[in-house]
């Protein structure tokens, strides 16, 4: 199993010049707290990432003045990245060296297509757990129908 085939294919994006009040009602209005920060309009590759904890740490507890900031001032510019070809062990691997529990999603390009969150890891090993359950149980049934 690929990240391509897991992750969440709705990224909230914004540019690094944009308004921070404005990336942070955006926030509110598509109810995440990660949104993808992109080099243009027409170039979409990551440059930083924007959370809500961005927001907090740097804004709110320093008192400073959201308005006067842009989402490029508060932004985590080191982007930790995965790309759709990877697997879900490494794409996994990757967030716990780096401490992060999301990832943008690049195509062969560099440009993202998508978010791995570590909920949609969880949901798919899950599932492949409930599958594998789902054969043991088959199993069990197949062969007591067979030896009655």
């Amino acid at each position: 199993m690929n990240v391509g085939q897991i992750c969440g294919r709705h990224v909230v994006t914004v540019l690094p010049g944009s308004d921070l009040t404005a990336a942070a009602a955006l926030m509110r209005e598509k109810h995440v707290g990660y949104i993808v920060v992109l080099e243009s309009e027409w170039v979409r590759r990551p440059v930083g990432v924007l959370t809500d904890r961005d927001i907090v740490v740097s804004v709110v507890a320093m008192k400073a003045n959201p308005a006067s900031l842009t989402v490029g001032d508060v932004m985590t510019p080191r982007v930790v990245t995965t790309e759709e070809q990877s697997t879900l062990d490494a794409a996994l691997m990757q967030m716990r060296r780096n401490g992060v529990r999301r990832l943008p999603v690049l195509a062969m390009n560099g440009e993202v297509v998508g978010v791995l969150s570590i909920d949609d890891a969880l949901q798919a090993i899950m599932d492949e757990l409930d599958s594998a359950a789902g054969s043991i149980r088959l199993q069990r049934e197949v062969e007591r129908a067979t030896r009655s």
